[in-house]
């Protein structure tokens, strides 16, 4: 038996629900004053398809006094305490944000900035191409790509995830930059930039090295196969450059005229450096057709293969057509071209970035794909309404069906929230309210009012995850992890040892999940997995 809440807290104005897996009477107590502030019955809703079980939902919205809370069942039972304040997700926007700096690649982490959490630079030693080392090429060609984020788990860096995981936070900066001029204590703070913009800079000027001479960008830079559990600095694989890709080429130009627009009120040099990568990258593409990518026999590092490059092609030009205005005529006839291909136009992972040429077209102050608009807000509305059912008939408030909990499910729950959040921003007074609300149930679900009672943020909640699978965490010796890593989730198929060892057959999906660091399907953390709630954390800190 258990009481779901949302451990870190609720908006006061908002709708407030916890789920039981019981009938119950109960009383919402303030944990400073052990005084009952609420009393209420439990409502039923049935079976759910999700996880499993007969559940009820609490309802305490009437509760808008800020303060320290608990919910008590007549049984004795007891909710995780949450907060009910107007900045409940305040700490969380910043540790999330600030998670990023953890994953800096190629430059020490000092006390001053990292706290405990310190280590050593790392990969430094130059790189060499995939051919030269498997040619053991006698004198192979080696070059600095010294920097960005170690992309999750392991030490590898891709361009695809970088550059998706980039343009969450570019966009949630550009959309709500009052609420991201948050101090992160890192080496850049206190400079003409504010410090998400200073965090991602340090990811860019890597990514520009991943620029092929030819305007082609190479797929992923990383060891031939995984380094063992052991501190970055302590990895001394040779890492190496692996092929130029169609996807990396598409999603390295979209991203660089994205921030191109983003940097030059701040790095005018920088701008224009990112517009002229992206210009090179957009010609690449349009002399090469589909090139994708699949890892090399022997080697098991991620491949975040793609079997179709449309969808960041679309992207790539969407983002051209906002920056490259003398061009304009030329990405204008593309993204006509790319929007007529059936494709789904709403999401936003590293596999499918359609949903990033839908923000991009429909959030366009100049209007450069007018006579696209109504088609694109018509297919982002019509997404919405149907992520609202879902979660409307979800005991938990989730806008997912059991087939929906892939790996890195909490990607899927996250990229969902911003589709609302977008929604949010496009309709009517009436219907932007339910989709906002829709949008925070994502949240609320991320941050424990799930089946498993937990939240998949570390340092956030009393039954915070402990355990990602991430290799400096394990490796330190600290007892817990840096605060601010999302969780990738529950697995409808997990299959690592130690989740398959822990979760039985036939489990419901969203309780195949394991807080154990060996299991990679089920609580790896990634750059991308967090950008997203960076952005939800920054439309919720709206007033």
């Amino acid at each position: 038996m258990g009481i779901y809440v949302n451990q870190v807290g609720y908006l006061p104005k908002a709708k407030k629900v916890a789920v039981s897996t019981f009938p119950c009477n109960f009383q919402l107590i303030n944990s400073q004053t052990q005084c009952s502030v609420l009393d209420g019955t439990t409502t039923p809703m049935g079976i759910d398809d999700c996880s499993g079980e007969q559940v009820y939902q609490i309802d305490f919205s009437a509760v808008m006094s800020p303060g320290s809370y608990y919910l008590l069942a007549g049984n004795g039972e007891r909710s995780h305490t949450f907060q009910i304040e107007e900045n409940a997700y305040e700490a969380l926007k910043s540790s999330v944000m600030k998670a990023l700096y953890y994953q800096r690649c190629g430059c020490e982490l000092s006390e001053k900035y990292a706290g405990v959490y310190t280590h050593k630079a790392c990969h430094t030693a130059p790189s060499v191409f995939l051919e030269d080392y498997i040619n053991k090429t006698p004198s192979p060609r080696q070059f600095d790509m010294t920097g960005g984020w170690h992309d999750a788990g392991d030490y590898g860096r891709y361009t695809s995830p970088a550059a998706v995981a980039l343009a969450h936070l570019l966009y949630a900066y550009e959309l709500f930059p009052e609420q991201l001029q948050m101090d992160l204590n890192i080496p850049e703070t206190g400079n003409d930039m504010p410090d998400i913009l200073n965090e991602c800079f340090y990811e860019l000027t890597w990514l520009l090295k991943m620029q092929a001479p030819d305007g082609g960008a190479y797929h992923k830079l990383t060891s031939f196969s995984h380094a063992d559990f052991v501190m970055p600095e302590d990895d001394l694989m040779q890492f190496m450059i692996f092929p130029v890709s169609s996807m990396a080429t598409a999603d390295f130009a979209a991203v660089m005229a994205l921030a191109s627009r983003v940097y030059a009120p701040f790095r005018p040099e920088f701008s224009e450096k990112a517009l002229a990568a992206a210009k090179k990258a957009w010609d690449w593409l349009e002399a090469n057709p589909y090139v994708g990518f699949h890892n090399p026999a022997g080697s098991n590092t991620g491949e975040y293969d793609d079997e179709c490059d449309l969808d960041e092609r679309l992207w790539a030009s969407a983002e051209l057509l906002r920056t490259d205005a003398e061009n304009s005529a030329v990405y204008l006839n593309k993204l006509k071209e790319y929007s007529a291909m059936p494709m789904s136009k709403t999401d936003f992972g590293w596999t499918d970035v359609s949903g990033l040429a839908t923000l991009a077209i429909l959030f366009d102050p100049s209007h450069s794909a007018q006579e696209l608009e109504p088609e694109y807000r018509k297919i982002l509305l019509t997404e919405a309404d149907r992520l609202c059912a879902l979660q409307a008939a979800s005991a938990y408030q989730l806008a997912m069906k059991p087939e929906d909990f892939v790996w890195g499910s909490n990607m899927v729950v996250c990229n969902r929230s911003m589709l609302l959040i977008l929604a949010s921003l496009l309709a009517e007074q009436e219907q932007a309210s339910s989709y906002r609300e829709a949008a925070l149930n994502q949240l609320h679900y991320l941050l424990g009012r799930n089946a498993m009672d937990i939240s998949y943020v570390t340092g956030f909640g009393e039954n915070a995850f402990k355990n990602p699978h991430n290799r400096p965490t394990h490796a330190d010796g600290i007892e817990l992890p840096m605060p601010g890593w999302v969780s990738g989730g529950p697995f409808k198929t997990p299959c690592d040892p130690a989740a398959m060892e822990r979760i039985p057959a036939g489990t419901p999906p969203m309780k195949c999940y394991v807080d154990d660091v060996g299991s990679y399907s089920t609580n790896e953390i990634t750059i991308y997995w967090n950008s997203p709630v960076v952005f939800m954390t920054a439309f919720f800190a709206e007033k």
